[in-house]
């Protein structure tokens, strides 16, 4: 039996490290880890870099899954090749299902505000996290954040805020948690909900995860 090519791409400055919780049939799924590129530029289009990502999928139609901002870039994605099916979790179909807030960043841009040095020096600020689950969240987000270009940030969280899409794109499951406070499940339509799920779930819930995953790709 050929196998299922399934193509992953993380969140925000995230890296394929926070799959490590993703368990598929091996003789089934055929799994490959996208990493996030360098932006040529701050004003380099999300098009333009999805399509620059697709020149590592190397296999005719593929399964893209995508996890928040990696949800909306496999949805870029998916305008430059035929896909078997595009899964999103934890992420948003359309600009319409952006929080209030992001729409507020966006046309204040007050996001260009945001201390990316943060994320970029991560280490040399988490000794400033005080309390033992401030240390433990930090010590996760040390983990799972391996994306540490100022450029990268930057230009990400510029993409997210300045996303454009309007309709939604055909061929898609979506997978959202009850509990996201990033992307709140009331401005999400259509998903299949996973009770308790939070915007980290691919890492807490990796279990129930796999098996909707396999279910929709076996029907």
């Amino acid at each position: 039996m050929n196998k299922i090519h399934i193509y992953l791409v993380p969140g925000l400055a995230a890296g394929p490290e926070i799959f490590e919780n993703l368990n598929l049939p091996e003789d089934k799924y055929q799994i490959h880890y996208l990493k996030w590129k360098r932006p040529l530029a701050l004003e380099e289009s999300i098009s333009n870099y999805a399509m620059r990502m697709c020149e590592d999928v190397k296999e005719k139609d593929p399964v893209l899954v995508g996890v928040s901002f990696g949800g909306i870039m496999v949805q870029e994605m998916s305008k430059f090749m035929d896909t078997k099916k595009v899964i999103l979790i934890s992420s948003v179909k359309t600009n319409n299902e952006l929080p209030k807030r992001f729409k507020l960043a966006k046309f204040t841009k007050a996001y260009k505000l945001f201390p990316t040095n943060i994320v970029s020096n991560f280490e040399a600020y988490a000794k400033y996290f005080l309390g033992k689950s401030l240390k433990k969240r930090a010590k996760t987000y040390n983990k799972y954040l391996s994306v540490r270009s100022k450029t990268y940030i930057n230009w990400s969280i510029s993409a997210v805020l300045n996303w454009q899409q309007e309709e939604i794109s055909q061929n898609i499951t979506h997978i959202h948690g009850t509990d996201d406070h990033v992307f709140p499940l009331k401005n999400i339509g259509n998903c299949i909900k996973i009770k308790g799920g939070s915007h980290v779930m691919i890492i807490t819930k990796g279990k129930k995860i796999s098996k909707i995953i396999d279910e929709v790709l076996t029907c």
